[in-house]
């Protein structure tokens, strides 16, 4: 009976192994297609599962063309704090060394000496400088002005304006660029980025689109505004900029510029002096006062601070500003 009894129990173990055999066989088959360690993508890249590129704008005008190429795959982060006049921008040791972990930084050189100064110190991997791509041309001298005072003010730019993005043809190129140089660090995704850098361009040649017909027929062409960011702009446009300061905005303007400028308002009919974000509206202001005509704001876009607004909605908010000063028809 023993013996019986023992045979029993081997059969009976024979047979849950037999069972257990494919049972562990699935299992194993299973784990080895979902339980097994997840593919990466190579260095460098932004796969469907990457973490967004980190791309590091030096101010609004380039973090706009980033967020717009880049879209999903990215995180763009800028230098310039929203509210903060970009040409006086001081950045914390904390900010520069920020430079050094981002996959790209995108910055206009000339513009910003401390980001100028930071992206040496700092030696990030990879760098565009859009001033390569802007075409960017000499900035304006103002009548009164000596030349001395004028190269002093250009001095920091290398005698240039570097307002470019105020024309969307500039612009455009520079989000090619910026294109570019994403597909370089993450080539997976290079078609993504050149297909929404071309989407920009089709948006920027409509507004580009909207300003030439917008402006073509004014009762007057001088812009008077409160420095003199709006060459590119004005010179595509074929208007005339009288800027009461120099390409830097904090340059105060002399009397003499002042009654200068005073009489080009009485013989050309300007009704309109432009002030503008970032930068204290008191000297334009009490001028137009003086004046007795108004004042409105043409915004440069070197820095928002609307949060619900943008490149292309303030831009088209300037158009209507300029066609209300302007008279045009």
């Amino acid at each position: 009976m023993i013996l019986i009894y023992m045979r029993i129990i081997v059969m009976k173990s024979r047979t849950r192994l037999v069972f257990a055999l494919p049972l562990l066989s699935a299992l194993s088959l299973s784990a080895c297609a979902s339980g097994g360690p997840a593919e990466t993508s190579a260095p460098g890249t932004a796969g469907a599962d990457a973490a967004p590129l980190t791309v590091m704008a030096s101010f609004y005008p380039l973090q706009y063309v980033a967020e717009q190429v880049g879209g999903d795959l990215v995180k763009v982060e800028s230098l310039t704090p929203p509210g903060t006049e970009p040409h006086d921008l001081e950045l914390s040791p904390a900010s520069v060394a920020s430079l050094e972990g981002a996959a790209t930084v995108v910055y206009l050189s000339g513009f910003q000496p401390a980001v100028d100064d930071a992206i040496k110190q700092a030696s990030p991997a990879n760098v565009l400088d859009v001033s390569a791509v802007a075409d960017l041309e000499a900035g304006p001298s103002k009548a009164g002005e000596s030349e001395e005072a004028h190269a002093g003010e250009a001095a920091g730019a290398g005698g240039r304006d570097l307002h470019f993005w105020l024309d969307p043809e500039r612009l455009a190129k520079a989000a090619h660029s910026v294109a570019g140089e994403l597909g370089k660090v993450d080539p997976g995704n290079a078609g993504a980025y050149k297909a929404n850098a071309e989407a920009l361009a089709g948006k920027l040649t409509a507004l580009d689109k909207d300003f030439s017909q917008g402006l073509a027929t004014c009762a007057t062409r001088t812009v008077v505004v409160s420095h003199e960011a709006y060459g590119y702009l004005t010179e595509k446009y074929e208007l005339k900029q009288v800027g009461i300061s120099g390409l830097e905005p904090d340059t105060e303007p002399s009397p003499a510029r002042l009654a200068e400028i005073g009489e080009v308002v009485k013989a050309e009919g300007v009704t309109t002096i432009f002030s503008e974000t970032l930068v204290n509206p008191k000297v334009a202001e009490t001028f137009a006062a003086d004046l007795g005509i108004k004042t409105a704001v043409l915004d440069p876009l070197e820095g928002l601070t609307d949060d619900s607004s943008d490149y292309e909605k303030t831009m088209r908010q300037n158009l209507e500003a300029l066609r209300s000063a302007l008279s045009c028809s």
